[in-house]
């Protein structure tokens, strides 16, 4: 068998299980930190519950992932995961599956390790959304959980900074409604949850933003102006409506450059 013959037969074994999104379909991809918790123990040490070393190096990391190689038009980051929306025509690799999940979760390992300067890794899973609603509810629900993370986060640290171990302050905190954990942090610890940092609370958004630039023409002198798209790093994200409205809005035009 020559080297074509069997480079034909053996492909066949690496790709009977592709798997190619349908056009139409909205793409989400999540992508998740692997084993983070032994990760932020064992680097250099962090702040809990939220380090601000951490976040630069989450959002430089979806940073990147927008700008290698595939039409992202939004990117969200909470605790140690990220998602993006790709845009819907999006057509990078065929949409072949395999080639997203594995080119997604090597370029995330990559970057937040140089950023870290420690190794990391992520996964990579895809949702494949039916129509729009159904993306901007899959936003609302990861910020909801980002919401979640943060009430749990504060309240628990703030009984292991009062000197409680992690069985103690998880015993304390059980069957705590969002009601009482708030209760506990402004009356115990003096913390209102609604002032601590949005992004720490909503989560941080990553997508393209136009921005006015001003010259002039090199013949004639006249003033000139004109829009470039900048990545724009929002950490002061709107909340319900306001948010969806974000989100439907870069379904639509894949930049905020069209509204208004």
């Amino acid at each position: 068998m020559n080297f074509d013959q069997l480079d034909k037969t053996m492909r066949v074994f690496e790709a009977q299980n592709d798997t190619f999104v349908l056009p139409g379909i909205h793409m989400v991809a999540r992508i998740d930190g692997r084993t983070f918790s032994q990760l932020t123990r064992n680097a250099d040490q962090f702040e809990a519950p939220y380090d601000e070393r951490f976040r630069d190096c989450m959002v430089a990391t979806v940073v990147h992932l927008m700008d290698c190689g595939f039409r992202v038009v939004y990117g969200y980051t909470q605790s140690d995961e990220i998602s993006l929306l790709f845009h819907l025509e999006d057509n990078t690799f065929g949409r072949k599956m395999r080639k997203y999940l594995s080119v997604l979760a090597g370029e995330a390992s990559a970057k937040f390790s140089h950023e870290l300067g420690a190794v990391a890794a992520f996964d990579c899973r895809m949702c494949q959304l039916p129509n729009e609603q159904t993306v901007l509810d899959y936003f609302r629900w990861r910020a909801e959980d980002a919401h979640r993370n943060a009430l749990n986060g504060h309240c628990y640290w703030s009984l292991r900074h009062d000197g409680m171990n992690a069985d103690e302050a998880n015993a304390y905190l059980m069957g705590f409604s969002v009601a009482q954990k708030n209760d506990f942090l402004f009356e115990k610890m003096g913390i209102n949850f609604n002032d601590l940092p949005c992004w720490q609370r909503r989560g941080i958004g990553v997508y393209k933003e136009r921005t006015p630039i001003e010259g002039s023409n090199p013949i004639t002198g006249e003033a000139t102006s004109s829009t470039r798209a900048q990545i724009k790093v929002d950490t002061e994200l709107p909340m319900k409506d306001s948010y969806t409205q974000l989100i439907s809005a870069l379904i639509k035009y894949g930049e905020l450059s069209a509204i208004g």
